[in-house]
């Protein structure tokens, strides 16, 4: 679920920090105790039946009202069956993190269990053998907060998200694994693997793919459309969905809030016949959070609910994540369509089938929970899975500057300063850290000694107009009020964190709590362990005044919407001496002391020092996180200004980032000896670290995606076509900070001449690659070999090299190991959209192989024996979706149940190449549809080129209502590329040359 909470004045809403004792406590007791009889008797209970005898047997006995209530997120008990409660979307991106209690209006409830490094950090592994691991682990936690509460602990897990991380803005950046598609279906692929358990026909658990798709902006991600062209679709968007479904990895999709060509996702087509047909296992397809009625107000797609969730089931989706735990709404709005004719039963049935489907294979009617059913809570934060969570926040982490060998750390004196370097953080899709090992705490435990400082300011803000400072309370925290007359109290005293852009938050000296708003008042308090909650209220600015005073100004995110008062952004000291919101004309004044400086107190502990290890990084709540984008790639302007005070005071620096996404780290790359990124990587971070800081084990992280010098380097965040966009490291043509699949070691690796089981392939076939790689350094280390390809000649723009294969391999120094490749001459194919199909075109492939996509070791070609594309025939119906390019297109929704068409405007144009026009062609022939007349020019091999004709295109009333229109065409002939120029808005779905 991405967002339970739509009202924000609920109370406990503020925090996901409802404890499990609570829970259980609200809950109890757990479950509608069934009859022996209901459990033992009926043959949808008997295990030795197939799947389908027993959801048949189920769904025959089940009413009408029964079938429809199932729809639900929160599917209610049948008692006369003994069918207890079942709840989808346990959230497990990196864990098991929260569901939401029914028995509490849908207050989120928190795991406290393992929390794996985030999911871009586990991209970084490029280990599907651990992700598997790590996916089993998150499976029997899961179960285990089952067996203790299954009300609250569904075994329906929304997990993995294996959306392309196209561009490194995007604010959900920490819950992917790659920008390559290749690469993210293979590690979600073991993820689900593991998260469902060996055995094909019994579930651990019920992985389910998020966001069906291209979702890669949260800016108005409700309302903003993907313009998908064919090619972009088939062969990226699709691809890390295609992967794990067709290897049973997955049990179904969440369908995104955005639109794709025109058409809200939560009712497209490919939910009930393409991603259906990728397996032969039943799916079982949910919407996300709030989307049905998205479809109706934001989107204003459909008029009413009624025909919404009509058009939702018909699509292909299952159950409806929407309005809490309040199923009535959904419940009342199937029953109109069905009185409406909107939907048939069998449209329910169709659905419920594939809800019992999962449940039965979830063991809930085998007796004792089936296979799985055993596993207790005490699997949770079991040494085992410490033991898993440290291995992976280590091989996660990516080395990405060791100059003169800075790396490894002598075991001396060590400063370790920064404000991450004393605190762990979660996201917003992680479970609460059972225990916290800083980078401060694993580097203690290895350096002789340690010297440290946060590196932020201590200030006191006094309020001018009284002589009084804003002080915080003790213990657990207060309501903040003016009050003590000197800064030399510690109520008084504040530490800054600066998070960019001017946003900073406030922890209190008194407790160590962070500043928020207090209960959705105008008051604030010192109360929080760290920024949190859906909307983010712990955020602050302080802006510099001419006088040189300051307003405090309140940054919290609920203000970006329309409900939260825009004008009552500042803070004002009242008479009872409470802070609370005002306009900014009304704002108290505050005078800022320092109490202490922190660069100077950082500086103070790297002087002297053997090494200073500097951490730096993100707030995941803050720094670009779900529902916020990001707008700049750049470190916290404090936190860069400490990195240069540091590197000057101590010329010995590490900088370690610890963030969820790319950063721009220009300067950091021409002047600090060592850099090392890491993710969120959970409560063992600081071991993990300092075990690759002291070379206890060398680095073997690769980036998953592309780190830029800039965002300049970037298109539009909107901009979806990779391919004429030159996105990712597959097209982009510019110079990168780090490339896609870069990572440096502390050893050294030297790849041997490939050899290739044949230096030719049918369009069939398979070649098989090796490559030896010896070890020609003193540690031993890990090195993921990548194995890239270039086709040299095709009949549309190809990718100037894509990821076939990779293989991780361990190698001891001075040994030599065979990496292994196998490359099926079909994984080459690209969508032909001349004729809609996937085609392997003739051609010399370049098998590039490497330590990144930029660092090509070993070269060899491969001559693929596939098919020559044939010129186009445009004689035949062609949809004007497969173009080969475009200028000021938009793809839009043909109807608003399936097909694709495009909207045109004044100036833009269609390109369909290589059309083999015959000995003459005398007439156009185009379904089009619009609100205005206008008309659209035929040209001849340039948007200016030759004029062929001109369609007269009429107003029909309608974006949806289409008219076949004819025009002639001056007897054009032989081969050229034909342009489609449009003088004004209108929509052509397909068109035709005949003679």
């Amino acid at each position: 679920m991405n967002r339970p909470h739509r009202n924000p004045r609920s109370p406990g809403r503020r925090s996901r920090s409802l404890t499990l004792g609570l829970a259980a406590a609200l809950v109890a007791p757990l479950t509608w105790a069934a009859p022996a009889a209901a459990r033992e008797t009926y043959p949808f209970r008997d295990p030795g039946l197939s799947v389908d005898a027993r959801v048949d047997d189920l769904l025959g006995r089940l009413t009408l009202d029964e079938k429809i209530s199932l729809l639900h997120q929160y599917q209610p008990a049948i008692p006369r069956l003994g069918i207890g409660r079942f709840k989808t979307g346990t959230e497990a991106l990196h864990g098991v993190a929260w569901s939401t209690d029914i028995h509490n209006a849908g207050a989120v409830v928190t795991a406290k269990g393992t929390v794996f490094p985030q999911s871009v950090g586990l991209g970084a592994t490029w280990d599907p053998a651990l992700l598997k691991k790590i996916g089993s682990a998150v499976g029997d936690e899961a179960r285990g907060y089952n067996s203790e509460n299954p009300d609250v602990w569904g075994l329906q897990l929304w997990a993995p998200v294996v959306n392309l991380l196209r561009d490194p803005r995007w604010g959900r950046n920490e819950e992917g694994y790659s920008e390559d598609p290749l690469l993210t279906g293979l590690l979600a692929t073991a993820y689900g693997h593991g998260m469902e358990g060996d055995d094909p026909d019994h579930l651990k658990t019920a992985p389910v793919l998020k966001h069906y798709m291209a979702n890669n902006n949260e800016i108005r991600r409700d309302q903003t459309s993907s313009s998908l062209r064919p090619r972009v679709a088939k062969e990226y968007d699709e691809v890390p969905f295609r992967i794990p479904i067709s290897r049973d990895a997955a049990t179904g999709i969440m369908t995104s809030y955005n639109l794709i060509n025109g058409r809200p996702a939560t009712v497209t087509p490919d939910a009930g016949d393409l991603v259906r047909l990728w397996t032969d296992r039943t799916l079982f397809n949910v919407t996300d959070a709030g989307a049905p009625n998205n479809i109706v107000n934001s989107q204003q797609y459909y008029p009413d609910l009624a025909s919404g969730d009509a058009a939702i089931v018909k699509a292909g989706v299952d159950s409806f994540t929407t309005d809490d735990t309040n199923s009535s709404i959904t419940v009342n709005a199937i029953k109109d369509a069905l009185s409406r004719g909107l939907l048939a039963e069998s449209d329910v049935d169709r659905a419920v089938s594939h809800i019992l489907s999962i449940r039965v294979r979830l063991g809930e009617f085998d007796p004792g929970g089936g296979r799985y059913g055993k596993i207790t809570k005490d699997v949770v934060d079991s040494p085992a899975h410490r033991a898993l969570a440290r291995a992976a926040a280590a091989e996660q982490m990516v080395l990405l500057k060791n100059q003169r060998k800075a790396l490894p750390l002598s075991s001396g004196k060590v400063a370790v300063v920064g404000q991450l370097s004393d605190t762990l953080y979660t996201d917003w899709y992680s479970g609460s850290l059972p225990y916290k090992v800083t980078p401060l705490d694993g580097i203690k435990k290895r350096a002789e000694s340690v010297t440290s400082s946060e590196g932020v300011d201590r200030i006191a803000l006094k309020d001018v107009s009284t002589g009084k400072y804003i002080a915080g309370g003790t213990g657990s925290g207060a309501v903040l009020k003016t009050g003590p007359t000197s800064a030399s109290d510690a109520t008084a005293q504040f530490d800054v964190f600066d998070w960019g852009q001017g946003v900073v938050t406030l922890r209190s000296a008194a407790n160590g709590k962070t500043v928020g708003r207090y209960n959705w008042g105008d008051t604030f308090a010192n109360d929080q362990d760290q920024p949190n909650g859906w909307f983010v209220q712990q955020m602050f600015k302080l802006e510099k005044q001419d006088d040189g005073n300051y307003l405090l100004r309140y940054a919290g995110y609920e203000k970006a919407y329309d409900w939260a008062d825009p004008s009552k952004t500042y803070v004002r000291v009242a008479d009872d001496g409470t802070l609370v919101l005002t306009t900014k004309d009304g704002a108290s004044r505050f005078a800022k002391d320092v109490i202490s400086s922190g660069v100077d107190s950082a500086v103070k502990a790297v002087t002297g020092a053997d090494s200073a290890v500097v951490v730096v990084g993100s707030m995941p709540f803050i720094n670009g996180r779900e529902d916020h984008d990001r707008t700049t790639m750049a470190l916290a302007e404090g936190q860069s200004e400490l990195i240069k005070a540091v590197r000057k005071a101590n010329p010995n620096t590490v900088v370690v980032v610890e963030n969820s996404y790319p950063t721009t780290l220009n300067w950091e790359q021409e002047n600090v000896p060592a850099i090392l990124w890491t993710s969120h990587a959970g409560a063992e971070t600081g071991n993990a670290l300092a075990s690759i800081l002291f070379g206890d084990e060398s680095p073997s992280g690769k980036l998953p995606q592309t780190w830029y010098r800039s965002e300049k380097q970037l298109p539009d965040i909107l901009d979806y076509d990779i391919i004429k966009s030159d996105r990712t490291y597959q097209y982009f043509k510019g110079k990168p900070l780090y490339p896609f699949g870069y990572g440096l070691s502390y050893t050294t690796f030297r790849y041997g001449k490939p050899r290739l089981s044949s230096h030719s392939v049918g369009r069939d076939g398979t070649v098989t690659i090796t490559v030896p790689v010896t070890n020609t350094g003193k540690k031993a280390g890990d090195e993921v070999v990548q194995l890239y390809t270039h086709q040299r000649s095709s009949r549309v723009k190809q990718p100037l090299k894509k990821l076939r294969a990779f293989d991780k391999v361990h190698v001891e120094p001075g040994k030599t190991v065979t990496a292994r490749f196998r490359l099926d001459a079909s994984d080459l194919a690209i969508w032909d959209v001349t004729r809609n199909k996937w085609t392997v075109e003739r051609s010399k492939q370049d098998l590039l192989i490497g330590s990144s996509s930029a660092d090509i070791r070993q070269h060899t070609t491969l001559n693929v024996r596939g098919e020559r594309i044939p010129d186009r025939d445009l004689s035949t119906p062609t949809r004007a979706a497969n173009f080969d390019d475009q200028n000021g297109i938009q793809l839009v929704d043909e109807t608003k149940v399936k097909g694709d068409a495009v909207a045109g405007a004044a100036n833009s144009w269609l390109k369909f190449a290589d059309a083999d026009l015959g000995r003459s062609t005398g007439h156009i022939t185009a379904h089009v549809a619009g609100s205005s007349a206008t008309t659209i020019q035929v040209r001849l091999d340039a948007p200016n080129g030759p004029l062929a004709g001109t369609l007269n295109v009429p107003a029909t009333g309608d974006k949806y209502t289409y008219k076949e229109i004819t025009a002639e065409l001056s007897h054009v002939r032989g081969d050229h590329d034909v342009y489609l120029v449009f003088n004004g808005e209108t929509r052509l779905s397909s068109f035709s040359l005949t003679r």
